[in-house]
């Protein structure tokens, strides 16, 4: 794993927040803080990035303080909690990281900075902050292993039980079978996360893993394996029969009959602002202009035609692939894997539809050049998006497969024990997507840069996202458990950074 986020520079135009809100997460309880059945003194969280309270591609300081554990740990005080240790980073660090002086490729997080090229529509842009402050992992930090946040950022469900993901050494960190994040702060070379964990005899517990079994394929477009045989690499997607006995065992290690806990479901990556920010019908046309790249496919579309007159592809796949640009919003051009290989040169490319996600980063290059100084190789209509700036149809409907079988063992392992909670995300960030969400005294979305809720990575919550959750858990606690656990206010905690 080289990077939990690729790094990069975003021009994207900042949309308005204009979706409604609905759903008031502040909730309606009794005045006085009350436990219920559920004891807080000793809590534990286990998971990946959303765990550890990544935001904007990195993992710093400010995000770490206001994960949503943290908030949650700060309320349960309130009914007898106890102290809530996280392996922060130092006071100023902007999240890349080195190892023996070697530069871990890990990002510096992003803010809204003027935008390097004048655009008076596009005037702030996700950047690198300046200047950045490299965090140095040489050394474990005090007190490894005593962590009550055990959120590593790109575990997936199986990293959770691996001897080696915490060994504190550059060849195992560069060979990608440690993770620089744990070995910071893992009491050894050869511990679990699982075991860090248990280590803590947790009276309360949170599991949510899993999001990266899926995440890593999808961010990357899809690159990986994610049907049968199922690949183990980064870029792979998670054999379900993998991450079942994963899960299984993770929540057998954490779960005694003294105490209880909540799992998370994985949610819907097309509810993802990272997936949902570039628009499929991005480029503008004015009638000349599509006439003019009309013509230019007129070799192409004829090449089609002949296939399926030749019964080499179906009528449904001739017009699946047939490149048509018309006055006003057009579909962007894009590579697809999944389409019949023809030979002959023709390449397979087809417009893009609703159903396909055209990731953050491709953003920048929609409309411009491949070849500087070519106008006849506009990225989108020229020249087709890469397979790896597009989900397709085809490879989400593989991610989904994967994601509802992961949702089945995790909600069965809920179900099978009246003393874990299941938490929803998946409805969660859905209805983030949707409708947004009020709180009372304001409201958040997932809208990029402007709906307050989620980060300008695209993927991870604001400060301010990971307190409607943590007021979320405090409903779903409360009403499993028979407490209250007071909410906090949202409007406290901070949105998008600008440099």
């Amino acid at each position: 794993m080289k990077t939990l986020l690729q790094k990069y520079t975003c021009i994207v135009a900042l949309i308005c927040l204009t979706a409604g809100c609905d759903s008031d997460i502040s909730g309606s309880f009794g005045d006085d803080p009350d436990p219920g059945s559920a004891d807080f003194s000793t809590f534990v969280v286990l998971g990946d990035s959303l765990i550890a309270g990544y935001a904007d591609d990195a993992l710093y300081r400010h995000g770490q303080q206001n994960s949503f554990p943290a908030i949650m740990a700060q309320q349960f005080t309130t009914v007898g909690g106890g102290e809530f240790d996280q392996p922060l980073m130092d006071t100023g660090k902007t999240g890349s990281l080195t190892l023996s002086m070697v530069d871990l490729g890990r990002s510096d997080r992003l803010v809204l900075a003027p935008n390097p090229v004048p655009d008076p529509d596009r005037p702030a842009v996700p950047l690198a902050i300046v200047p950045t402050d490299t965090q140095a992992i040489d050394v474990r930090l005090p007190g490894a292993g005593m962590y009550n946040n055990i959120g590593v950022p790109g575990a997936k469900s199986f990293n959770a039980d691996d001897a080696d993901y915490g060994e504190l050494n550059i060849g195992a960190v560069v060979a990608m079978t440690a993770n620089p994040y744990f070995a910071r702060f893992a009491s050894s070379d050869t511990v679990t996360m699982i075991a860090d964990a248990q280590a803590q005899v947790p009276s309360f517990f949170v599991l949510w893993i899993g999001n990266f079994d899926i995440l890593f394929y999808a961010t990357a477009g899809a690159p990986g394996t994610a049907n049968p045989p199922y690949g183990m690499g980064s870029s792979d997607v998670t054999d379900p029969a993998v991450f079942t006995p994963a899960y299984q065992g993770l929540v057998a290690s954490l779960k005694t009959p003294a105490n209880k806990g909540v799992l998370v479901n994985i949610p819907d990556v097309s509810t993802i602002s990272y997936f949902t920010t570039v628009p499929f019908d991005a480029i503008p046309m004015d009638a000349a202009t599509a006439a003019a790249s009309n013509a230019a496919y007129t070799a192409y579309n004829g090449a089609l035609v002949a296939a399926e007159a030749a019964m080499t592809i179906s009528a449904e796949e001739l017009a699946q692939r047939t490149i048509t640009f018309v006055e006003g919003q057009n579909a962007l051009v894009i590579e697809d894997e999944s389409l019949t290989i023809l030979g002959g040169g023709i390449p397979n490319i087809r417009q893009a539809t609703a159903i396909d996600l055209v990731v953050l980063p491709a953003s920048p290059k929609i409309g411009t050049e491949s070849v500087m100084g070519n106008p006849a190789t506009i990225w989108g209509v020229d020249t087709a998006l890469l397979d790896a700036d597009v989900v397709t149809e085809y490879e989400l409907g593989l991610i989904e497969t994967a994601r509802t079988a992961y949702n089945a063992t995790i909600e069965a392992e809920a179900d099978a024990d009246p003393d874990l909670l299941l938490f929803d995300a998946d409805a969660f960030f859905t209805e983030l997507s949707t409708t947004g969400i009020l709180y009372g005294s304001g409201g958040i979305s997932s809208t990029f840069a402007q709906g307050g809720g989620i980060s300008l990575d695209g993927i991870h919550p604001t400060a301010r996202g990971y307190a409607v959750i943590a007021n979320e858990m405090f409903k779903l606690i409360n009403t499993g458990f028979g407490g209250y656990i007071p909410p906090v206010d949202p409007s406290d905690y901070t949105t998008v950074f600008y440099q």
